[in-house]
């Protein structure tokens, strides 16, 4: 069973050879066998790394994915009047 977005379960710290350690909770399991950690003030965001990982890990990775935009955007300044020069 997989948790859903938003859930929330308690768990516990444990002390293990190379440091403090959490139990993830059933439900809460994530893919592959390593992780990033990143600490942001008190909150602790783990997240799954390599290729099994779900989305991006930065801005260039998303732009990186993204597909090029091939609109023809509107002329939003059609039949505007024309700018004044301002004199500074």
């Amino acid at each position: 069973m997989e948790a859903s977005v938003n859930e929330i379960k308690k768990s516990s710290l444990f002390q293990s050879i190379d440091g403090q350690a959490i139990k993830v909770p059933a439900g809460f399991e994530m893919p592959g066998t390593e992780v990033t950690v990143t600490k942001d003030g008190e909150r602790l965001i783990v997240e799954p790394t390599g290729e099994t990982s779900k989305g991006p890990l930065t801005w260039a990775e998303l732009l990186d994915q993204m597909e090029t935009i091939d609109v023809d955007w509107p002329d939003v300044d059609e039949g505007l009047l024309p700018l004044d020069d301002i004199k500074l």
